[in-house]
């Protein structure tokens, strides 16, 4: 849309107003001589970063913000490396809530904050911290339980506290003073949905599903999910604990608050972290106890998890260690047992099993709940590719099942490419393939969760609490298939 008019704004209260000149917004005054209102003006910058309460994790979300879209760093690596630094460490912990919060609102609401800056101001590239601290300060301003005041006073100080942006410290108070009084009323009048989906992504699930399922995913997309767990035993008992209810497939569903690992029954390993939907293929194994069990592709370890807490003999693999630690650890905290081996799937000499479970590294975009950056860091070009990997980590799988055993294939992408083709195609190659259809009542009587060729295939969407904005699945294929 074009620019409106920029703003100027009086010296004795700050108040800013629309000005009738055409001047670069925040680069010169509209008038000689008139003096810009802008907070905190006049304070030394190194007073600026320090001793500001909220401020730390203002900056701190900052800069994550800047390495996921300006480095196309995956955010949760960028929030598990932040998470080990004194200065993270150091902040309270209703600060780190806020950091993490701060970073999702922003990436969830991405394309319609960029909309509503490029209707107010034309951004200059070579101080990237202006757009962020813009986007966090307009986030807090629109969307979280955050004074309009504070939002624009520590927004402001981080441009004033960054050696490439000081200069536009006006143009940043005065843009955000703005959203705190049009603001809301501009979100009424614009498809917020639409502009938070990459088109090309939209246009996808729109070819893929429908334009009304497309927009519903979108719509789910755009809030913050609930926290869904797996329990050992008794599902009752741990809803009845963690103040949560149980879901249809078994999973307890909490809406919580805190850190996970001081919530009641972590410490003892009753549970662990696990989306109903990421929970459903290893259900589809059916009766796995005494069976020798190969889980591809397998940390965190959630599916691990099930298929040792069911009684199979697990071998689980995965390439990179660090990430199998992680499944050792969560192993550990649970009291189940597994042997874990660091390989490439493709390389690793086993077997035959009488089960392989493959969850094979997609674009991951089912998960887009849980992973707001996924959006902007994914192309069309990395689901091709991926899809390329997906078909010999299928062929391999098909290797590794024993005549007469079953092989589950499963990703947490929307896509088809990754997998009702990826599928499609492996039967067409494999003869000794076929596929065992899943029945409504394995997948607790959601028909809806079934393709025609009987894969099953969930959606954001689905699931609906109405009782909670914090409901829903993430996106999972999987298909059930036997060696014969």
């Amino acid at each position: 849309m074009p620019q409106q008019g920029p703003l100027a704004w009086s010296k004795p209260l700050g108040q800013f107003r629309q000005s009738r000149k055409s001047w670069p917004l925040g680069l010169k005054s509209p008038a000689r001589g008139r003096r810009r209102f802008v907070a905190n003006e006049g304070m030394p910058r190194a007073a600026l970063a320090v001793d500001v309460p909220g401020l730390a994790a203002r900056r701190i979300a900052a800069e994550i913000l800047e390495r996921v879209l300006r480095r196309h760093r995956p955010l949760d690596h960028e929030l598990e490396e932040r998470a080990a630094q004194p200065d993270f460490a150091a902040l309270p912990l209703r600060d780190r809530a806020l950091v993490r919060a701060l970073v999702a609102t922003v990436l969830r609401r991405l394309g319609t904050l960029r909309h509503l800056l490029s209707r107010w101001v034309k951004l200059p590239a070579r101080a990237p911290r202006l757009e962020t601290a813009l986007l966090v300060g307009a986030a807090q301003i629109l969307w979280l339980d955050v004074a309009d005041h504070a939002a624009v006073d520590l927004a402001v100080r981080l441009v004033q506290a960054d050696r490439r942006s000081a200069r536009y410290a006006g143009m940043a108070n005065a843009v955000l003073r703005r959203f705190a009084r049009e603001g809301a009323q501009l979100l009424a009048n614009i498809d917020t949905t639409a502009l938070d989906t990459p088109q090309w992504l939209m246009a996808r699930w729109e070819n893929n599903y429908g334009a009304k399922t497309a927009r519903a995913i979108a719509i789910a997309n755009a809030h913050e999910p609930a926290l869904d767990l797996t329990v050992s035993n008794d599902p009752e008992h741990w809803a009845s604990v963690l103040g949560g209810r149980v879901l249809p497939t078994a999973s307890v569903r909490a809406v919580v608050h805190g850190p996970i690992s001081q919530l009641p029954g972590y410490a003892e390993g009753a549970w662990w972290v696990q989306d109903a939907a990421a929970a459903l293929p290893a259900k589809l194994l059916g009766d796995v106890r005494g069976l020798a069990v190969a889980d591809l592709c397998a940390a965190p370890g959630g599916k691990t998890a099930q298929l040792a807490a069911a009684g199979a003999r697990v071998f689980a693999v995965d390439h990179a260690p660090q990430r199998l630690e992680r499944l050792r650890r969560n192993l550990a905290r649970l009291h189940l047992s597994a042997e874990t081996i660091a390989a490439d799937a493709m390389q690793w000499e086993a077997g035959p099993f009488d089960v392989v479970l493959l969850d094979a590294p997609c674009s991951s975009t089912g998960t887009i709940r849980r992973h707001p950056d996924i959006p902007w860091l994914k192309r069309p070009t990395d689901i091709a590719a991926l899809a390329a990997v997906q078909r010999r980590l299928a062929v391999r799988a098909a290797q590794l099942t024993k005549p007469g055993g079953i092989l589950v294939y499963c990703s947490c992408s929307l896509e088809p490419e990754e997998g009702i083709e990826i599928v499609r195609e492996l039967l067409d190659q494999a003869p000794s393939l076929t596929r065992r259809p899943i029945a409504a009542a394995e997948v607790f009587g959601h028909s809806e969760w079934l393709t025609g060729d009987g894969d099953l295939r969930t959606l954001p969407c689905h699931l609906p609490d109405p009782d909670s904005r914090m409901a829903g699945l993430d996106g999972f294929y999987a298909a059930r298939l036997q060696r014969i």
